[in-house]
């Protein structure tokens, strides 16, 4: 019978016994039997290997540049997911967890793990709903279901369910606009005004040039003609898109946002702040300039605050959160169910960086405002 063997202390998993390097061959499920469970031995020298990496990483000498050692702080906030092995990512999806009842598990997606599978993904959020549902509810759980989506690079509240026939509800509920959505976003340049609508439709073309690929971008119903407005026919393949804004906090040249999409266009919120108001979102280096696929530019005085050159620039992430859901009454739950996620530790970090505040009533709860104020 084949050895079980460990991908974190605590989860078992059946494996061949062989080593390649330092990592045992594993294969299926994700649990062992109670017989196995009285046979540590396996599990113990994992734990102790794991425990002799991490000091081996402490070791690392710290980067006397100061450049050096801010792109290692963005490294480690941002790519300390992305390549684990499931039962890790499943782990760290649990600990995570922001409200769980018998329809519902809503999890706080974390940054740059996209949430389906596709040509060079290695690990995706749905890969790891068998796992996390087992840690959950035992090893006979079925696996969750997804809800809606998030963008790879974008953080906060994601809805899962129990069972196939709510998951079906709750995405009927986002497809009819039931649902509400905050999300908070820091900016390059300030809106004006600092609070409106953006009511543009959004369409995806292909860009041409060196870097042929393809984006979404507005497609307007209107266009200026000798000074008047006019309207232009719209194309039938342009998407309705509205996204209401208002200013949180703002410095001259960068701002926090809250923005609350009313319809839910792939790319909504990036294409309506970069094309619309001219206000592309932190660590967009997509939208932020419509002809290439760059690392974003930034003025000199922002490179200064976040403490990097313009060389460095391709290490910001995406600054885009999901803040907060509202989910409608739904089964036996009469009320609204409020759902919110406070802010990554690189979102925190940077805000204090380019001064910009948290609210002072800041309805949604949270601590990250006495966390920035210790930053």
């Amino acid at each position: 019978m084949a050895a079980p063997t460990c991908s974190v202390p605590g989860l078992w998993v059946w494996g061949t016994g062989q080593r390649v390097g330092n990592l045992f061959l594993l294969v299926s499920k994700p649990f062992c039997t109670a017989a196995a469970a009285s046979r540590p031995l396996g599990a113990q020298r994992l734990a102790e290997r794991l425990r002799a990496q991490k000091q081996e990483q402490k070791k690392e000498p710290v980067p006397t540049n100061p450049v050096q050692r801010r792109v290692r702080e963005l490294v480690r906030f941002t790519q300390q997911l992305q390549r684990v092995h499931p039962n890790v990512l499943a782990k760290a999806l649990s600990r995570g967890i922001l409200h769980q009842d018998k329809d519902l598990v809503v999890i706080n997606k974390p940054y740059g793990v996209p949430v389906h599978g596709g040509p060079g993904v290695q690990l995706c959020i749905s890969d790891v709903l068998p796992v996390l549902a087992k840690m959950l509810h035992g090893h006979k759980a079925e696996p969750l279901h997804l809800c809606h989506r998030l963008d790879k690079e974008t953080t906060g509240v994601m809805v899962l369910a129990w069972e196939k026939e709510v998951a079906h509800r709750v995405q009927h509920l986002f497809k009819t606009r039931q649902v509400a959505k905050k999300y908070w976003a820091v900016t390059v340049h300030v809106p004006v005004p600092s609070a409106g609508i953006v009511d543009i439709p959004i369409i995806e073309k292909e860009v041409q040039g060196q870097q042929q690929h393809r984006k979404m971008t507005l497609s307007p119903s209107y266009r200026m003609d000798n000074g008047k407005m006019v309207k232009v026919r719209s194309s039938r393949n342009a998407h309705i898109a509205v996204t209401q804004y208002r200013v949180l906090s703002s410095t001259l040249s960068s701002a926090l946002l809250e923005l609350q999409p009313v319809t839910g266009v792939k790319h909504q919120l990036r294409v309506h702040l970069s094309f619309g108001l001219d206000c592309p979102v932190l660590g967009d280096h997509k939208y932020s300039d419509w002809n290439r696929l760059a690392p974003q530019k930034l003025s000199a005085g922002t490179l200064k605050k976040l403490g990097l050159p313009q060389s460095k620039a391709r290490h910001i992430p995406l600054h885009l959160h999901a803040r907060q859901l509202i989910l409608p009454a739904l089964g036996p739950r009469k009320d609204d169910l409020s759902l919110v996620c406070k802010l990554p530790h690189f979102f925190v970090r940077s805000l204090s960086r380019l001064g910009l505040e948290m609210p002072s009533q800041d309805h949604t709860g949270g601590d990250e405002a006495s966390h920035l104020g210790a930053q």
